[in-house]
């Protein structure tokens, strides 16, 4: 692929976002395209977003359970950005129409409270530059058909990491603990739609340890330069397989001593 289909690509992302109407899978478009382009994409609408005014407030982490891994056909995590207005508080009303075909996931935040970066950070470092922890809901979204109504197929990794890794939103928790505290393998939560029981999942599905994850950010992110910010808040990545959202959907997060997470969908 060439900057041009890179900045052509994020372009209909974009525009899919805005009017609600998804565009067909990048990778039948451009069939040749591979990691590299994914993320020049990603970058691409990074760059767009900044300059509509967007602000970025942290990053998040997906693929990181292997059952996801082995479905895609990757051995490795994803990342996707973070931005001002996909922020919303634990309790929130979606606006309907908001997001196209919107999904859930629980996962464990990091919020920052000092910067961490290098190809040699550890596990060590992450907690010592966590402010604290938090349960949070990630709000997934695609602006990219989720298969391809001619041939069947459907969606490869390249097509989610150039859709911003699938995030629409984030729903933060109010409880607040210190990631020292908490042996984070063992948070675990119930997911409940409209009352009933949809997931569980444990803290350990997230590559062994959440903060393993964000050892893997911090280290990808350093390959190209950058790293994570004080004050940014970092998704680790979801235990347990996206629950659709439609409309009416009310959303309950339960995660025990750890805290609780809601949102509704009008």
């Amino acid at each position: 692929m060439t900057p041009q289909d890179h900045a052509t690509a994020a372009a209909d992302l974009i525009r899919a976002e805005k009017t609600g109407q998804q565009i067909g899978l990048l990778s039948l478009r451009y069939p040749e395209m591979g990691m590299d382009d994914a993320y020049a994409i990603q970058n691409a609408l990074y760059q767009a977003k900044l300059a509509e005014g967007r602000k970025v407030i942290g990053w998040k982490i997906g693929l990181t359970s292997k059952a996801m891994q082995s479905a895609l056909g990757i051995d490795i995590p994803d990342s996707g950005i973070l931005f001002d207005d996909m922020l919303f508080q634990s309790g929130a009303e979606i606006p309907k129409g908001r997001f196209i075909q919107p999904r859930m996931e629980a996962e464990i935040a990091f919020v920052m409270k000092a910067p961490l970066g290098g190809a040699e950070v550890t596990r060590a470092d992450v907690l010592a530059a966590t402010d604290y922890v938090t349960p949070a809901i990630e709000i997934l979204d695609t602006r990219i058909l989720r298969a391809d109504p001619a041939t069947g197929q459907t969606r490869k990794v390249f097509d989610t990491i150039s859709d911003n890794a699938a995030n629409a939103g984030i729903v933060l928790g109010t409880q607040q603990h210190s990631p020292d505290q908490v042996d984070l393998r063992w948070v675990g939560a119930m997911v409940f739609r409209n009352g009933e029981i949809e997931e569980t999942g444990l803290g350990a599905g997230v590559l062994n340890d959440p903060a393993e994850s964000v050892v893997w950010l911090a280290r990808r992110m350093s390959q190209y330069g950058q790293k994570i910010e004080a004050g940014q808040v970092i998704l680790s990545g979801s235990f347990i397989r996206p629950v659709e959202c439609p409309s009416g959907a009310q959303i309950i997060a339960d995660y025990g001593s750890f805290g609780t997470v809601s949102v509704d969908f009008a």
